[in-house]
């Protein structure tokens, strides 16, 4: 028998069979909880594939607008939301008291960090609750919100079992499979990224791998929950080490006057044993500055130390100090003081076109600066005002400005943070006092006058 093959054996629990039985006549109702960057991706995807979907959150903006066909998600236009509900086979809902209903319930809340780095799983466990007073036989749950190995176990199946009285693995299903969202991608999708899927009991790995073989075209079994979970951890950490490694690299090179950006690029040219990561001003989206700290925090309990993790997250951490501190020093070689400057930021998405600003490192680039006296803007084509957040509300309701190119001489400095394609950086160095870019985003732009400083 092969544990990663749900093929290769025949489940046992009637609750399984009669679930499977539903999914595999795609009579299935499949609820997913949370209709951010990872849930409504998803709920397009099983809608899309002519599944019923019913997609629940506490938001009531996003709800309403859902239910008058619009988006709130750039790279998600209200045609395709039009087109998921005009098939009868999508609705939402702020009503938790629905959660009976779906046969399959995927959770794709936030899991942050707090202030101390260590996991914030209140939305997870509020979730749980609520799932639990409402659980029933022959549901299936899988949370999909990045975690430490040991969450689905640990944490999820005690607040189901106890708040339903329920058995998992018999009476009703549990599973875990992470998401592997990347907005703005063209090349893969939601429903073309491989889909690792880890189960509770083994036919809660049949049932969810079925279930997912409604929407995803690549499910890939694993052993167990805690194994999915730790292939997510493993694939961030990946990039948060190498992403640490080239910003250290950066401060050394400019002590040295090499150009990073030049260097990655002949190193590239190597067709075998390296792969180009990039430096930046710090790390944004919501997992990469995040889910390292969840395993390292999980190891403390096997007095296991994780220096790389923890040394990876201090560089990529000090980046917006470093940066602030070049463009400082950029001020003062003017003849300009910090306390008082015009500050423009470029972007404030944590990447290029997107309108993605989870964990973007130009919020801690406005707070530095301002706590230095600057008097910050910024411009950002995807993101006309700042929503509110978690850790800085104080810049909700701000607009971004406009980049017309006498207003740009009209600042001390612009900061170029996130890339964003549709910005004529050539006119903005024409018509700039001083450009700090920490994206590389002037590469081969003349610059007679050594206006643009790398950071």
């Amino acid at each position: 028998m092969n544990e990663n093959n749900p093929q290769s054996y025949r489940s046992q629990s009637a609750s399984a069979q009669s679930l499977l039985k539903k999914i595999r006549e795609r009579r299935a109702l499949i609820g997913v909880v949370g209709l951010g960057y990872v849930g409504l991706p998803l709920c397009r995807e099983f809608a899309g594939r002519s599944c019923l979907t019913l997609g629940f959150d506490t938001d009531p903006v996003k709800v309403e607008k859902l239910k008058n066909g619009k988006t709130y998600i750039d790279h998600i236009p209200d045609s395709e939301i039009s087109k998921m509900k005009s098939g009868g086979h999508f609705d939402s809902t702020t009503d938790f008291r629905r959660l009976a209903e779906p046969d399959v319930i995927l959770i794709a809340v936030p899991t942050p960090l707090d202030k101390m780095l260590q996991p914030d799983l209140k939305y997870v466990v509020n979730s749980c609750r609520d799932i639990a007073e409402r659980l029933r036989e022959g549901q299936l749950v899988v949370l999909e919100s990045t975690t430490y190995p040991g969450t689905t176990r640990e944490v999820m199946l005690p607040i189901l079992e106890e708040g339903s009285g329920l058995k998992a693995g018999e009476d009703f299903f549990l599973a875990y499979s992470p998401e592997r969202e990347d907005p703005g991608r063209s090349d893969y999708s939601t429903r073309t990224i491989p889909k690792v899927i880890g189960g509770y009991n083994r036919d809660s790995l049949e049932i969810a791998v079925e279930a997912y073989r409604l929407a995803i075209d690549h499910p890939v079994p694993v052993s167990s929950c805690e194994a999915a979970e730790a292939s997510k951890i493993l694939e961030n950490t990946y990039r948060s080490v190498n992403i640490a490694l080239v910003n250290e690299l950066k401060t050394l090179f400019d002590k040295m006057g090499i150009d990073i950006w030049e260097v990655i690029s002949a190193a590239a040219t190597k067709p075998f044993g390296f792969k180009a990561f990039y430096p930046g001003p710090g790390l944004g989206g919501h997992c990469i500055p995040i889910d390292p700290f969840y395993l390292s925090w999980k190891a403390r309990e096997f007095e296991v130390p994780t220096r790389f993790i923890e040394l990876a997250g201090e560089i990529n951490r000090s980046m917006p100090e470093w940066v602030v501190s070049k463009l400082s020093d950029s001020l003062n070689n003017h003849g300009k003081a910090l306390k008082g400057s015009r500050i423009l930021i470029l972007g404030l998405a944590y990447k290029p076109d997107v309108d993605d600003d989870r964990e973007s490192p130009t919020y801690k680039l406005m707070e530095l600066l301002g706590k230095k006296g600057a008097k910050v803007s910024y411009h950002d084509p995807h993101i006309p005002e700042i929503p509110p957040t978690r850790e800085y509300s104080q810049y909700a309701g701000i607009k971004s400005v406009s980049l017309h190119n006498p207003d740009i001489g009209a600042y001390d400095c612009v900061l170029i943070s996130t890339n964003h394609s549709s910005v004529d950086y050539e006119s903005v160095v024409k018509n700039a006092r001083m450009v700090v870019d920490t994206r590389n985003a002037t590469r081969g732009i003349r610059d007679p006058e050594g206006k643009v400083v790398k950071a």
